[in-house]
């Protein structure tokens, strides 16, 4: 199986991640000054490069916008959730995960994951079912972040709390509830749960977590996108843990 990477930045995010790429596309030779960095790179790898009129490349991108860049990868390779944590220890940090309770909507995973990947998190934790996937979509929204977070594919959420909070992380829900999310303690090891765009976080999983933290909401809309949410928190766990260093 193979992956398709659409558009210049998530292309050399690839590149630069050591993807291994089979082959490249882009729009035709006229193209080549806006895409040298991409030339350069691949050349020095040895990846093939190909060319393609504008028409070709938009079936190949089914309606995405590529830029004139389209990279053919070999499938995405998902981590455990052990690789995350001991990826977090051999920083010499506290880990740091998001874990996602049926997240469906790419964009909004794509999104997650950009910011995960700009907020510092060691990993992301998406279930294997009812849940969107790491793909094409993925990719370019996270803008490349895709390839240099380490994303877990799990059968069993309120199992791999179970797991995680045996390893000593505490588990926050992002959801409604009394507490506000910078009440909470963030500074060591934790894992932010965020739900689903129209569900939230189950029940079944939020009564496995430590504690629920929530949005203050000052308007008339009661909640916010989940990929807004989770940037909130991420970045309270970013405040808190700067405070704590010395």
């Amino acid at each position: 199986m193979s992956d398709l990477i659409i558009g210049k930045n998530s292309c050399i995010e690839a590149l630069r991640a050591g993807r291994k790429i089979r082959s490249i596309t882009l729009l035709d030779k006229k193209a080549r000054d806006s895409s040298d960095e991409i030339l350069k790179l691949s050349e020095k790898m040895g990846i093939p490069v190909e060319y393609a009129d504008r028409s070709t490349m938009d079936r190949m991108a089914k309606g995405a916008s590529h830029q004139g860049v389209i990279a053919s990868a070999e499938a995405y390779t998902y981590r455990s959730t052990d690789e995350i944590v001991a990826f977090a220890h051999q920083k010499g940090e506290d880990p740091f995960l998001i874990l996602l309770d049926g997240i469906e909507d790419p964009h909004n995973l794509g999104a997650i994951i950009r910011t995960a990947e700009c907020a510092g998190a060691h990993g992301v934790v998406i279930p294997k079912n009812r849940s969107a996937q790491v793909n094409e979509t993925v990719f370019k929204t996270s803008a490349g972040a895709a390839e240099h977070v380490r994303c877990a594919r799990v059968i069993n959420l309120s199992r791999t709390i179970n797991q995680l909070k045996e390893q000593g992380i505490w588990i926050y829900a992002c959801d409604m509830g009394d507490s506000q999310v910078w009440d909470a303690d963030l500074r060591g090891p934790v894992a932010l749960v965020i739900g689903s765009e129209g569900k939230g976080v189950s029940r079944l999983v939020k009564e496995k977590c430590d504690g629920i933290i929530s949005m203050p909401m000052a308007g008339r809309v009661n909640s916010l996108n989940a990929s807004n949410a989770a940037a909130i928190a991420m970045y309270e766990v970013v405040r808190q843990r700067r405070e704590k260093q010395p």
